[in-house]
């Protein structure tokens, strides 16, 4: 690992200006992605701006509802938080689901936003990859693809996002709140990844230096009545093959408000908006939930060792819409 030196802040204006000062330094949170990408020279910083000590470990409860969430609160805290649990259970569940609990403590909400893809020939540095070199090219697309994207991939990148939190604040809409130099800004969380499109490499669309200071989630009766399911290849601590983030209001047996976000299928979270189009209104029943999920896995384009996903999502989906629907009318 190449060395780098390392300064911590105290106050976010003192961080943006250690990072202006060198722009090829980066904010260090948990570390539990960056320093791992350091090892492997993927990553290069030659200053890490060390964050955890700004004032930004709180979970807010704003006076209209919703939950406002520090950038700097740790997975573990953000996961025990009893509004957090009771509020959007999903999201505590998310969590929960994403990492061994060693991590979760180390873990920030800022940088698991921030985290990169675990596809195997973007962390390997011998081999080509569009995110990492821009050009170089992507061998996934004619190699080992089995746990790559199936909907909104191109033809420079077909890795997915790693984050199971992410699915859930991207299930309610929740909004990312930023720093540089010139002020504050807001991105809500359906423009913060962007498309992959033929610039992989560019993930989110924060400005150049931004930190980001917290994440708002708004008011949202129907998340108190959520769930997030994951599946992975291994009982034990491992990344998502399929995910789902779900939200479910049932009156008199019609889906009266549905909030759905699949993981681990495309190269970031995918808020499924036709599904929830298609359930709202409709009924609460396994042929409605199965049709919905046809409906967004409809411009789903798997390579030849991952059309698995497309059932595992619609199997998903119709499981824990299905749970959902039985736990209101009890």
């Amino acid at each position: 690992m190449r060395g780098f030196d390392y300064q911590r802040a105290h106050d976010v204006s003192g961080a943006l200006a250690l990072l202006d000062a060198d722009p090829e330094a980066r904010f260090l949170g948990g570390g539990t992605n960056l320093v791992d990408l350091m090892k492997a020279g993927v990553e290069r910083p030659v200053r890490l701006v060390d964050v955890r000590e700004l004032p930004l470990a709180q979970v807010e409860l704003p006076q209209g509802g919703g939950l406002r969430i520090g950038a700097t609160v740790t997975n573990s805290d953000l996961a025990a938080h009893p509004e957090v649990r009771r509020r959007y259970p999903a999201l505590a569940q998310a969590v929960l689901a994403g990492a061994s609990g060693q991590l979760r403590n180390m873990a920030t909400v800022g940088g698991n936003l921030l985290q990169r893809t675990r596809c195997a020939y973007f962390t390997d540095v011998t081999k080509a990859c569009n995110k990492r070199i821009p050009g170089s090219g992507c061998p996934a697309i004619e190699g080992e693809h089995r746990n790559h994207a199936i909907l909104g991939a191109s033809g420079h990148c077909v890795a997915v996002h790693p984050s199971d939190m992410g699915v859930a604040l991207t299930a309610f809409d929740a909004v990312v709140s930023y720093q540089t130099a010139d002020g504050p800004g807001e991105l809500p969380f359906s423009d913060f990844y962007v498309p992959v499109g033929d610039s992989p490499h560019r993930e989110t669309a924060l400005p150049p230096g931004a930190l980001i200071t917290g994440v708002t989630l708004p008011p949202a009766p129907v998340a108190a009545h959520s769930r997030y399911r994951k599946v992975r290849e291994r009982a034990s601590y491992a990344f998502a093959i399929g995910s789902i983030a779900a939200a479910l209001d049932v009156h008199d047996g019609v889906v009266g408000d549905v909030r759905l976000a699949f993981g681990a299928v495309a190269s970031r979270p995918w808020r499924a908006r036709e599904a929830e189009r298609l359930l709202t209104g409709a009924p609460a029943d396994a042929e409605s939930f199965a049709a919905a999920a046809d409906a967004e896995l409809a411009a789903a384009k798997p390579l030849p060792h991952n059309a698995y996903k497309v059932d595992l999502i619609r199997n998903l989906v119709v499981a824990v819409l299905t749970e959902l629907t039985e736990e209101a009318v009890r």
